[in-house]
C-alpha cells in the first residue's frame, strides 16, 4: 500500500479486497502486519464501500491516541458516505457510538448503572441456569452434534434479551435482522437498509411502551433514568436499545464460537483450563487479545484539524480507521504478540475498544464467556472436534469472523 491517495472504486467496479478481509483461520498474515507496522504504521487504504479513501492506524499507541484525542471525531461521520466494510452503514443517527464526549458521557453514565457489579451478580445466576439448560439439551441430542448451534448461538441472545425483556417470540426475528445489517456483499445493500429501518421501528414501539409502563428491565431503567434533571429523548432511547441488542449478542456469540474452536484445536490451552480452572479469567484475557473476531474495522473517525501521527500528516476532514485487532498484536506492547502466552503479564487489550467508546457491556460479555467455557469443560471433559480442523467452515459474508458450525463429539 502506498501513502499516496488511493482513488475510490467506482460503484460498478469489483469490490477491492481489504487488508483484513479474511474468511477463516485464527491468524493474520504476518508479512502484512509486519509491513504495516514497520513501513506504514498509518497507511492510506481504500475500503470496499463509501466515498474516498481512509487512513488505517495499526499500532497500539497510535490507536490509543486516535481513540482518546478530541481532534478525531466519531460524530463527524454522521451523514457522510464514509469508507467502510459494509454496503449500508451499520451506524444509526443518534446512537451513542456516534457521539463524542461530553455528549456521550451522559448516556454512558446511565448505561453503566445497568452493568454495575450488583446487577451482574444477579445476572450470573440466571446465566448459569441458561448455560446448564443449553448443555442439557446438547447432551440429550447425542454425539456428534453442533456446539455452535447448541451454545454459542443461543446463549448471548437469550441473555441480552432477558436483560432487555424482549419477548421470546421476537428474538429470532431480531437476530436475523441484525445479521442482515452486517452483510458485506454488495447484493445485500437493499436488505440491510430494510433491516435497519425495521429494527428501528420495532424499538421505537418497544421503548415507547416501556416509557408508559416501565418494568425492571434495562430499557425501562434507561427510559425512566434522569441525569441532571434530563431524561433520554425518544430517539436516543430507541437507538440505545437497538445498539444494546446488537452489541450484546453479536460479539459474544462469535467470540464464544472462536474460543471454543481454539480450545478444541489447542491441547495445551484446554489442558491448562482443565487442570487449573481458577486460571480461566487470566487465560480468557489472553485469548480475547489473540483471537480476531471481526474482519476489518468498524466505525471510523474524522480528523477535525490537521494532525501528525505515525509519520503521516492527517488532514482536517480525513477519515481515520483504527484496527483494534492489529493493536492487540503490536510487538512494541506485547512480547511475542502472535503467540498465545497463558502466563502473559497483564496488559490491557483492545478487543472491547478503547477510550470513550470502550464497550460498556464488556463485563456482561466476559461473565457469559467465563460461565459458558468453565461449565462446558467441566461437563464434557472428553469434548473433541468431530471433523478435522480444516473441515470447519467459516463465515464469509458478514463483518464477523466465526465458525458456521462446530461439530463435536465426547
Amino acid at each position: 500500500m502506498s501513502t499516496e491517495a488511493v482513488p475510490a472504486a467506482p460503484a460498478s467496479a469489483e469490490v477491492p479486497t481489504c487488508p483484513f478481509d479474511f474468511a477463516q483461520g485464527l491468524d493474520f498474515d504476518p508479512a502484512l502486519l509486519a509491513m504495516l507496522r514497520s513501513e506504514e504504521r498509518v497507511a492510506r487504504v481504500r475500503m470496499p464501500y463509501g466515498e474516498g479513501d481512509a487512513w488505517l492506524v495499526t499500532r497500539y499507541e497510535d490507536v490509543r491516541t486516535v481513540t482518546t484525542d478530541r481532534r478525531f471525531s466519531r460524530n463527524a461521520v454522521t451523514g457522510k458516505d464514509f469508507p467502510r466494510m459494509t454496503p449500508e452503514p451499520i451506524v444509526q443517527t443518534g446512537a451513542i457510538n456516534l457521539m463524542d464526549p461530553p455528549e456521550s458521557s451522559r448516556l454512558r453514565r446511565l448505561v453503566r448503572q445497568s452493568f454495575a457489579p450488583r446487577h451482574l451478580e444477579r445476572m450470573r445466576g440466571r446465566t448459569q441456569s441458561v448455560v446448564d439448560g443449553l448443555l442439557d439439551a446438547m447432551a440429550e441430542s447425542g454425539s456428534p452434534t453442533d456446539l455452535f448451534a447448541h451454545l454459542a448461538l443461543p446463549l448471548p441472545l437469550v441473555t441480552i434479551c432477558e436483560v432487555l425483556d424482549i419477548p421470546e417470540a421476537d428474538r429470532h426475528w431480531l437476530r436475523a435482522h441484525a445479521m442482515t445489517m452486517m452483510n458485506m456483499k454488495p447484493a445485500g445493500k437493499e436488505a440491510a437498509v430494510r433491516a435497519k429501518g425495521e429494527l428501528r421501528e420495532y424499538f421505537a414501539r418497544l421503548t415507547a411502551e416501556r416509557r408508559r409502563s416501565p418494568g425492571a428491565d434495562m430499557i425501562s431503567t434507561l427510559a425512566t433514568a434522569r441525569e441532571g434533571g434530563e431524561m433520554l429523548g425518544e430517539d436516543e432511547l430507541t437507538v440505545m436499545a437497538m445498539v444494546l441488542l446488537i452489541t450484546g449478542q453479536d460479539t459474544t456469540t462469535y467470540q464464544l464460537g472462536n474460543i471454543s474452536y481454539l480450545l478444541l484445536t489447542r491441547d495445551e490451552v484446554r489442558e491448562r483450563l482443565r487442570g487449573e480452572p481458577d486460571s480461566l479469567p487470566r487465560v480468557l484475557e489472553e485469548l480475547l487479545r489473540h483471537i480476531p473476531f471481526r474482519k476489518g474495522v468498524g466505525i471510523p473517525r474524522i480528523a477535525t484539524e490537521d494532525v501528525e501521527l505515525g509519520g503521516a500528516l492527517i488532514r482536517a476532514g480525513d477519515t481515520v480507521h483504527v484496527s483494534y485487532l492489529t493493536a492487540n498484536r503490536d510487538g512494541e506492547k506485547f512480547e511475542r504478540p502472535d503467540e498465545i502466552d497463558l502466563d502473559r503479564p497483564a496488559v490491557p487489550h483492545m478487543t472491547f475498544g478503547w477510550g470513550s467508546h470502550h464497550c460498556l457491556g464488556s463485563p456482561l460479555a466476559v461473565m457469559e464467556l467465563e460461565i459458558a467455557l468453565s461449565t462446558l469443560l467441566r461437563r464434557f471433559p472428553d469434548l473433541a472436534l468431530a471433523v478435522e480442523p480444516g473441515e470447519v467452515e467459516w463465515n464469509a459474508t458478514s463483518i464477523w469472523r466465526y465458525p458456521l458450525a462446530l461439530p463435536v463429539t465426547w
